[in-house]
């Protein structure tokens, strides 16, 4: 079958052949999607690392590669092979648990809220922001982004 000209196409993104960019301590992703409403990327956590209490005002679909992590509010073990849906609205914090990195595959819609303990916004990540560190991380080491993510 023929591609229609001027028709949407896929743009592939070998997750293997992309760096990890750093974040924070303990804390580097992958990039693999930005769009305005949401993005895909892979999640790096170094053991003992700790994500705080935060809030996604959009759905999260996140599917563990390798390592574990532990859901700090109910104690869940999230290991690899398995899928976890966050609704809109879902609260919570989590820590690599064991003495290998925890690499997850998240896609996400809206913001994440960082939240302190009386729960009011400290910080928001969204699509924008993590675009806008990659494109940093990027210039900083001399190196052209993809041309699927620039």
């Amino acid at each position: 079958m023929t591609p229609t000209v001027g028709a949407p196409t896929a743009h592939p993104i070998d997750a293997l052949a992309q760096a990890w960019v750093p974040l924070r301590p303990g804390l580097s992703f992958r990039p693999l999607h930005f769009a305005e409403d949401g993005y895909d990327l892979q999640l790096r956590v170094e053991p003992g690392t700790v994500i705080p209490r935060h809030r996604h005002s959009g759905e999260v679909h996140a599917y563990t590669l390798s390592g574990s992590r532990e859901i700090i509010e109910t104690g869940e073990i999230i290991g690899p092979g398995v899928f976890v849906h966050e609704p809109a609205g879902n609260i919570d914090s989590w820590r690599t648990v064991g003495d290998e990195p925890c690499v997850i595959h998240i896609s996400l819609t809206g913001d994440i809220d960082y939240l302190d303990e009386r729960g009011q916004v400290i910080g928001t990540t969204n699509s924008a922001s993590a675009r806008a560190a990659y494109l940093a991380w990027c210039a900083a080491q001399g190196v052209a982004p993809h041309p699927a993510l620039a």
